[in-house]
C-alpha cells in the first residue's frame, strides 16, 4: 500500500497524563498503512511539556523538525534543535523536554517487528 499525505491529516493523540503537553501522530505504521518494518511518528511537545523518563527494549531514531528542547539519555542531557539527529539505544532511559517558547516537534522511527514480537509474547 502506498501512502502520500500531509502529516496533519493524521489525527494527533494525547500521550497521556504522564506526558503533559505531548501529542503523537502515527504517520506510517503497520496497522493503518501496512508498513512491515518501521513506524514513523511525529511527536509534538508543547512549551513546558515533557515526556516521562522511560525505557524501551527497542531503539529510537529521531530527527528534530522544529523548536528547542533537551533529550536526556542515560543521565546525560543534550540541547537539541532543528536538524539534530538523535539515536536512543535499546534499554536507554530517556526523556524529551521542550525548553523553547514554541512547539518542539520531532520525527521518531521505531522498528515494528520488535514491537510485534513483544506484544505477542505478552499475550501468551
Amino acid at each position: 500500500m502506498t501512502k502520500v499525505c500531509h502529516y496533519e491529516d493524521v489525527p494527533a493523540q494525547a500521550f497521556g497524563d504522564e506526558a503533559p503537553g505531548v501529542t503523537i501522530r502515527w504517520v506510517i505504521d503497520d496497522k493503518h498503512d501496512g508498513a512491515p518494518n518501521y513506524a514513523l511518528r511525529v511527536i509534538e511537545v508543547a512549551p513546558g511539556g515533557h515526556t516521562p523518563h522511560h525505557t524501551h527494549w527497542f531503539e529510537h531514531e529521531n530527527f528534530v523538525l522544529e523548536g528547542q528542547g533537551t533529550v536526556t539519555i542515560n543521565g546525560e542531557t543534550y540541547s537539541v534543535g532543528p536538524g539534530t539527529v538523535i539515536f536512543v539505544p535499546p534499554n536507554a532511559e530517556h526523556q524529551y523536554v521542550n525548553t523553547g517558547e514554541g512547539p518542539f516537534k520531532f520525527l521518531c522511527g521505531i522498528p515494528l517487528p520488535w514491537i510485534r514480537a513483544a506484544q505477542e509474547a505478552q499475550a501468551d
